[in-house]
Parts: structure tokens; sequence; C-alpha cells
């Protein structure tokens, strides 16, 4: 049996706008109480973080640094989602001039769906909800991850279009394909997970992903040289009818571990800090029953992240320096 517990409270409890204290607070402590009721349990979360140039609410960068200093805590996997990287990918790919909400959600699910597609299809190589965090989080601290999918195509487009396996591969790991603002070639990637659906069989997979491997693009750090994990699930991807992504016969979801994710904490942070400087909006939080002193706590706590993220960055960079150690 399986047991999976989706919450969904005012898009992760970072983008909310009149509510945002008791939403964060409701969020964070569902959390902490499933923390410890079910400690043993794989806790992964689809974290909707604010957009650096779309906002929803004044006091985000507020609530963003708080939520993640419960996220840091209280889960396993966090994949990292704003909308504005959505939008975009909607407009480009999609031809959609105003997307709304509903299209962002349908290509939010197509990931989703790729995540727990093993526990409810068979396939080839089927990577069970716990290898996520097996295969993708070499700390503890180090689990923000990047999420990208492809085939993004509308149904128009589909009828002339067969995607290849190598194709869907390479558009996985393009910067425009990354659901959330921030580009990979700026970083170095730890770990990969693949999950292709469909018409797949493995020796596409390895001759595309041999192929990745041979990029100047996309550099993984030199602690961890195999850096991928793939699996094969022969259920292709639903979609929903009159929607707007095509029906495809083979699609691939990519949840990425990358360094280049700290651009995301540093844009929070600066907000964050010149909001916080002059204490704007703090006595709403402090009226609910806050301590000031939670801020600077949360704040701290994102700052550690941050040079978590470049430590494990720079250890690529020590290992080339230093002096070569004897081979075993």
């Amino acid at each position: 049996m399986r047991e999976c517990i989706s919450i969904h409270i005012g898009q992760a409890g970072i983008q909310v706008g009149n509510a945002c204290w008791e939403l964060y607070c409701l969020g964070s402590l569902l959390l902490e109480r499933l923390s410890v009721d079910y400690g043993k349990k794989s806790k992964l979360g689809f974290t909707v973080y604010p957009s650096p140039q779309v906002s929803t609410s004044v006091v985000e960068p507020y609530n963003s640094v708080l939520s993640t200093h419960s996220l840091l805590e209280h889960t396993d996997v966090s994949i990292l989602l704003d909308n504005e990287a959505i939008y975009d990918i909607c407009r480009r790919s999609l031809d959609i001039e105003r997307p709304t909400y509903t299209n962002l959600n349908r290509l939010v699910s197509q990931v989703i769906s790729s995540l727990t597609a093993s526990l409810r299809f068979d396939g080839a190589l089927n990577v069970d909800v716990n290898e996520f965090q097996t295969n993708l989080v070499p700390y503890p601290r180090i689990h923000f991850m990047l999420s990208s999918y492809a085939p993004v195509i509308s149904a128009e487009k589909a009828y002339h279009e067969q995607l290849s396996v190598a194709e869907i591969t390479n558009s996985a790991f393009e910067p425009s394909s990354m659901m959330a603002k921030c580009d990979p070639r700026h970083g170095k990637y730890m770990a990969c997970c693949l999950m292709y659906r469909g018409d797949v069989v493995p020796k596409d997979v390895n001759a595309a992903v041999a192929t990745i491997k041979t990029k100047r693009t996309i550099q993984f750090v030199d602690w961890c040289p195999t850096g991928f994990k793939c699996g094969i699930n022969y259920q292709p991807p639903g979609v929903v009818p009159g929607g707007d992504l095509a029906k495809v016969q083979r699609a691939v979801c990519m949840i990425s571990n990358s360094t280049s994710v700290v651009e995301v904490f540093s844009r929070i942070d600066h907000k964050f800090d010149l909001m916080y400087a002059k204490r704007a909006f703090v006595h709403w939080y402090v009226g609910e029953g806050m301590e000031e002193g939670e801020f600077s706590e949360a704040r701290e706590d994102l700052a550690a992240l941050e040079k978590d993220y470049e430590e494990v960055g720079a250890e690529f960079d020590e290992g080339e320096d230093g002096d070569e150690g004897d081979e075993y």
C-alpha cells in the first residue's frame, strides 16, 4: 500500500495575498505535524516561489523566507516552480497570449503526474517515489530541485512533429524549459532524474544521455561522475480533452539538483533585506503572535543555505586545483 498526502495551500503558503499569515502558518504547521507523525515517510513538496518581475503580494519576500525556513526542516525534496517561468513557457511553446492559472496548472500537473506514474503504471525502469530522495539529495539541506517537461507543444503543431527521445531530452535541458526563473548554465548539476513516458526504449535513453554528457553547457560536479537516474514508464502522458497540450507518444520530465537554484534564493533574500531593514509590514506578523526574532532566524538559515550551495559548487574547483591523490 502507498500513502500519498497532497497539501496545496495558497500556492504553498508563499505567493498568497490577504490571508498570507494564516496560510503560511497553516502550511508550515501541517508539514511540522506530518514530519512528527510520519517521520519515516518521504515528503515531496511543490513550492511556487515569487517570480522575479511578477508580484502577487507585497509581503511575499517575508512569506518566502519564512516558508523556506520550514521547508528546509520538514521536507525531504522540494521542487521549485514560479509562475513567470511557466507563463513564458505557455506563451512561447503553446502560443497562448494571456495564460490563465488553468493553463499553468495543467502544465504543472504533467510534472506531478510523471513523478507519481510509477505508483500507477508499469514500466521497464520504474522510479519509485522514495528513489527521488536517494538519488537527488547529496546532503540533507541541498534538497531544492528544478523541474522541466518536454515536449510542450500545442495540438496544431503535434500533427507535423514526431519528436524523438533525443530531441525531447535536449529540450528538457534547455534553460527556457525550466519551471523556475534561473539559468542552469550558471551552476553545476549534482544529480538529475529523467522520467520518460510512452513509446521509449532503454537503448534510445542511453544514447540521449550519452549525447547530453558531451555538451559543454551542461556541467556536472566532479564528485558525482554518474549523475543520471533514468526511469521509463510505458503509459503515455494523458491530456485534458480540448486543452492546450497535445496528446503525444512520448514525453520526459526532468527533476534536477543544480547549484544554479541559489539564484532564486538570492533574489528573495535581496527583497527581504530591503523591506526588513525598515521593518516594513513586520507589525502585522507580530500582531498575530509571531516574534520579530523569527524573521532574523529564518533569514540566517537562508544565508546558510546559500553558503551550502556555494561550497558544494566550490568542491569541484578545489578538486581540480588541489594535489592529485594516489589512484586506487
